[in-house]
């Protein structure tokens, strides 16, 4: 019985409930770990200043990209009440829904995100060598943060889909998309920030966009599916129950993006910012 498949509508015990939660730890711990090695990367091969630079301007996307966790966290929610009602079709209408607004919402603030790159950088500090460290690594990933939302997105809906394995896979396969990549082109390649950017963007297109193709097969058996997007009843798609669900979880994201931002500003005033962001990145 503990081997079979664990449905999100069997009677779950505290085992059962380990084995099916247990992914999707894996997936956090697993982003925690691989997110460290562009900081590794950039501090060994291209040297402190664009280490600080690295770490100034990287919590800027990652502060735009929990608006996936936000559509995630209350989307899948909305999903999962919808395959108990047994009403299969709507589910994949809402699932097509939630990620066609997250496509759409984070080109619109990669396109900010690019404008107000620079005057962002110098309002926390950057100036001179690290200033254009900052830019050149924060214009790369500006340009992956739809993939970027979707990735974060996917981590709950692999869940809603009874697939919190896969999201573990996908994830896996992103960060070793990343290390690798980093290695290579950083270490070897000597690409600069650029590479390491090039890197991160590469990963996030396998956990963000590799999905979409998966969950686009009808042939598998996921719980959801896409499919044509359509707007569904104001009422049952408001945002009252959608940021009442996923609020909690994108300001759990929130802080922990703007702790670094806090470290950086307050080392540059001192002159070690990238002593300062060494414990962030271990935290």
């Amino acid at each position: 019985m503990s081997k079979q498949k664990i449905q999100l509508s069997d009677h779950f015990t505290y085992p059962r409930l380990l084995r099916f939660v247990l992914p999707a730890v894996g997936t956090m711990l697993f982003t925690s770990i691989y997110g460290i090695v562009d900081g590794l990367c950039v501090s060994n091969f291209v040297g402190k200043t664009a280490f600080a630079a690295v770490n100034l301007i990287m919590p800027l996307p990652q502060l735009l990209a929990t608006i996936g966790f936000m559509l995630g966290t209350g989307g899948s929610a909305i999903v999962g009440i919808t395959l108990g009602e047994g009403d299969k079709a709507r589910a994949d209408r809402y699932f097509s829904l939630f990620m066609s607004t997250a496509l759409i919402v984070g080109i619109v603030l990669s396109v900010l995100g690019m404008l107000l790159l620079r005057p962002v950088a110098m309002m926390l500090g950057a100036e001179g060598e690290m200033l254009d460290y900052a830019l050149r690594y924060g214009r790369v990933l500006m340009l992956s943060l739809p993939t970027f939302i979707l990735q974060n997105m996917f981590q709950s809906f692999f869940v809603t889909a009874e697939k919190p394995h896969l999201g573990f896979y996908f994830t896996v396969g992103a960060g070793c998309t990343n290390m690798v990549l980093d290695v290579l082109l950083v270490g070897i390649l000597h690409w600069s920030v650029e590479g390491a950017a090039i890197a991160t963007m590469l990963s996030q297109v396998v956990g963000g966009l590799l999905p979409v193709f998966y969950f686009l097969n009808r042939n598998n058996t996921s719980r959801i599916h896409l499919c044509r997007p359509r707007f569904e009843h104001p009422v049952q798609l408001s945002a009252a129950p959608l940021c009442g669900r996923g609020w909690r979880g994108r300001l759990r994201c929130d802080h922990v993006c703007v702790l670094p931002v806090c470290g950086g500003v307050c080392g540059l005033r001192r002159g070690q910012c990238a002593h300062r962001q060494l414990p962030l990145w271990c935290q």
